[in-house]
C-alpha cells in the first residue's frame, strides 16, 4: 500500500513564493504566500515538516530563480523537485492566469504524477554553465559592437571592398582612416575601441575555458568530443556544461527530444503532419551543435587540426566520428539534392543525427569500457 503524501507546489518569485498544500484525502489545498528570503525560507520548512501528513513533496517550476530554493529545502530536509515548465499540462480553455493559480496547478499536477521533473545541475556545474553562457553573451556584445562600427562607417560612405572583414588588413584600413569632423573622429574611436574591448573580453572567457576544460571532471570527456568535426573546445565545454550529465539520457532519442530536435506533429484521425523542430528545452546546447552540423556539408576529411585534436584519444571514438562524418556528409547531399530540401532543413536534420552520434560516445562507450574493466 502506497504511504500517503502531502504535496506541495510553489510558485516562485524574485520577491514571494506562493504555496498549495494538498493533504492526503483533500481536494482544496491550503494556501500562503511568503517572503523569497532564506529566513521565511526555514519558516516554510518548519511549517512543512508540522502540517504535512505522510510523506512530503515539493514542486515548482524552472525559472529565473534558478536552483536556490530547492538548494535551501533540500539542506533542511524538505524534498523538492523542479519542474519543467513547458512539459506543464495545460488546459485549452484556461486564459486566466495568477500567481495563485499557478500554484494551485502545480500541486494538482504533481498529485496526478502529471509532471516532468529536471535534473538541476550542481553548484560547480551551474557556475561552469554560467561562463560558457557569459562567454556566448560577449560574442553577441561583439558583434552588435562591429555592426554599429561598420554601419557608421557605410553612412558616411566608407565601405572596405577588398576582402573579409574583422581580417588583420581589415584593421590596418580602420586605423588608417581619417574624418575632418571632431564628433565624428570621436564616435569612430568610441565604436572602435568598443570592438577591441569586445575581442579580448571573449579571447579571456575563451581562455578560461580552455583552462576549465583540461582540469577534470571535464578532460576525458572534452577530449572525445574534439575528436569529432566540428566541435572544438568551447563547442564541447558547452555541450557538457549545458547537459551536464549525459548517463540521464539512456536512449538518443530522449536527448533529441531534450534538444528541441524532432519535428513537433499534429495529427488527427488519418492525417499526420510534421512541422519544424519543437525548440523546445536547452537552446544553448542546440545553437552549437547547429553551428558544428554545418561542417558535415563537407567532403569527409581529416585536416592537421583535427588530427591534432585527435592525438592520444581511445580509438573507439576516432572510429566513431569517422562513421559521424560519412554518414552525416551523406545524409546531408541527400537531402538536399534528391529530397529537395533546404541547406538550413538540412543541416538541423543533421544537427539531430550528430546527437545519436555524441550520445554513443558519451554514454555508451564509457558503459562498454566499465564493463571491459569488470
Amino acid at each position: 500500500m502506497n504511504e500517503p503524501t502531502t504535496y506541495v507546489g510553489m510558485d516562485v518569485h524574485k520577491k514571494d513564493i506562493f504555496v498549495a498544500l494538498l493533504a492526503p484525502g483533500t481536494e482544496e489545498p491550503i494556501e500562503w504566500t511568503l517572503r523569497n528570503e532564506p529566513r521565511a525560507v526555514r519558516r516554510l520548512a518548519r511549517r512543512l515538516h508540522r502540517e504535512a501528513t505522510g510523506a512530503l513533496k515539493c514542486v515548482y517550476e524552472a525559472g529565473p530563480c534558478g536552483y536556490t530554493l530547492q538548494r535551501q529545502l533540500l539542506g533542511l530536509n524538505v524534498p523538492t523537485d523542479i519542474v519543467a515548465p513547458s512539459l506543464i499540462p495545460i488546459k485549452p480553455g484556461e486564459r486566466i492566469k495568477t500567481n495563485r493559480r499557478d500554484a494551485r496547478k502545480l500541486v494538482f499536477a504533481a498529485r496526478a504524477q502529471m509532471l516532468t521533473m529536471v535534473r538541476p545541475p550542481t553548484e560547480s556545474e551551474e557556475a561552469v554553465r554560467d561562463l560558457c553562457r557569459c562567454r556566448e553573451d560577449a560574442r553577441e556584445d561583439l558583434t552588435r559592437a562591429r555592426h554599429r562600427l561598420s554601419k557608421m562607417l557605410m553612412r558616411r560612405g566608407f565601405v572596405y571592398r577588398v576582402g573579409r572583414n574583422w581580417t588583420q588588413r581589415h584593421r590596418q584600413w580602420l586605423r588608417s582612416l581619417q574624418f575632418e569632423d571632431l564628433a565624428t573622429r570621436i564616435v569612430f574611436e568610441d565604436y572602435f575601441t568598443v570592438v577591441e574591448q569586445g575581442e579580448e573580453r571573449v579571447r579571456a572567457l575563451e581562455g578560461r575555458l580552455e583552462e576549465i576544460a583540461q582540469e577534470e571532471p571535464y578532460c576525458e570527456r572534452v577530449g572525445w568530443l574534439r575528436c569529432f568535426r566540428g566541435i572544438d573546445t568551447v563547442t564541447a565545454m558547452t555541450i557538457l556544461a549545458e547537459l551536464h550529465d549525459f548517463r540521464r539520457f539512456d536512449d538518443p532519442r530522449r536527448l533529441m527530444s531534450y534538444l528541441g530536435l524532432v519535428p513537433s506533429e499534429h495529427s488527427s484521425g488519418e492525417k499526420t503532419r510534421r512541422g519544424a523542430i519543437t525548440k523546445a528545452g536547452n537552446g544553448h546546447a542546440r545553437r552549437v551543435l547547429v553551428e558544428a552540423s554545418w561542417h558535415y556539408r563537407h567532403q569527409p576529411a581529416v585536416g592537421l587540426k583535427l588530427r591534432r585534436r585527435r592525438d592520444g584519444q581511445p580509438r573507439e571514438i576516432i572510429a566513431l566520428a569517422d562513421r559521424a562524418q560519412r554518414r552525416l556528409n551523406r545524409r546531408f547531399h541527400r537531402l538536399v539534392l534528391a529530397s529537395g530540401k533546404t541547406s538550413q532543413q538540412a543541416v538541423v536534420a543533421i544537427a539531430r543525427e550528430l546527437v545519436g552520434f555524441l550520445w554513443a560516445a558519451l554514454y555508451l562507450y564509457p558503459a562498454t569500457q566499465a564493463k571491459v574493466a569488470v
